[in-house]
């Protein structure tokens, strides 16, 4: 399957938890709270004049832009320890793009599935929530694009079960729903199955921080998520999981700006390419690790 569907997989574990813990937070459908944010978030540069003049008379009235985004899933963006301030590398990027638009951004925590939705009724200005551009959504919103990532497998240390990426076959496969993981181990499952093989049973999950739970207690033989998440729950679980193969599919993440708010999109896009100029973007993509998604030319609706 291709990057044209949703990849977006969520995730945020505490350091150190303990197999248990993660199985109790998964069952509950709990957030988890971020323990081992690399610093405090980063601070929003200085405006552009020039930019923030672009900016939309109703977004800039009060100084501030509302984003919804899903904070279950680090290091993209996730909540801290105080259980309310959202933090990542999500968002410590749009922070930046804001503060280029000499806004201020204030992030409400909301459903993956709901976001582009909020964005065109008015509920939200602005969508940050590490959406995979495709087509789909560009028909619903302008898409800004600021960062690239493929899906990442990940099983138990050692990989116990003996799951095969290319064939999974009657393995229990673990993936958020309403990800582009979904249609891709549904294929698998398909050329299994079209083989004469065992169907793959796979279990979806209404958060990252689930899935992975479920393969950590041994429930599920191996996940599918986006490469940063992936990388980041191996961490985050002390080597109890350990990454399978390669990133594949890598597709750029946007920014989901009104579909009629054409000039406010390339406004954010420009404030991309102006962090990237300043070196605040690879420095924060640094800060958390993940410089293996930079992207090296932002634009509305690539």
């Amino acid at each position: 399957m291709t990057a044209r569907l949703m990849r977006r997989s969520a995730i945020a574990l505490g350091a150190g938890l303990a197999a248990t813990a993660l199985v109790v937070s998964g069952c509950g459908g709990q957030q988890q709270q971020g323990t081992a944010n690399p610093q405090q978030t980063a601070k929003a540069p200085a405006a552009d004049p020039k930019l923030a003049a672009m900016v939309p008379d109703k977004i800039k009235a009060d100084g501030k832009i509302v984003v919804g985004t899903d904070s279950t899933y680090a290091p993209a963006e996730f909540l801290d320890q105080d259980g309310k301030t959202v933090i990542g590398f999500d968002v410590d990027l749009f922070n930046a793009v804001a503060g280029k638009l000499g806004l201020r951004a204030e992030y409400v925590s909301a459903p993956f599935g709901a976001i582009i939705t909020g964005v065109s009724s008015g509920k939200y200005e602005v969508g940050v929530s590490s959406f995979t551009i495709n087509d789909e959504r560009k028909q619903q919103a302008n898409m800004v694009s600021y960062f690239n990532v493929g899906t990442q497998w990940a099983t138990k240390k050692s990989n116990p079960a003996g799951v095969s990426i290319d064939e999974p076959c009657g393995k229990r496969i673990a993936v958020q729903k309403d990800t582009v993981q979904v249609p891709d181990i549904e294929a698998r499952s398909k050329k299994c199955t079209d083989a004469g093989k065992p169907a793959v049973t796979i279990d979806q999950y209404q958060g990252q921080d689930q899935a992975t739970a479920a393969v950590v207690s041994g429930k599920d033989d191996a996940m599918l998520a986006d490469y940063p998440v992936a990388a980041y729950a191996v961490r985050q679980t002390n080597g109890q999981l350990e990454l399978l193969g390669q990133q594949y599919e890598a597709a750029p993440y946007g920014y989901v700006i009104p579909k009629d708010q054409t000039q406010f999109a390339q406004a954010v896009a420009e404030a991309v390419k102006a962090i990237i100029a300043d070196g605040t973007y690879a420095e924060i993509l640094k800060k958390w690790g993940v410089e293996q998604g930079a992207l090296a030319n932002p634009a509305v609706n690539p």
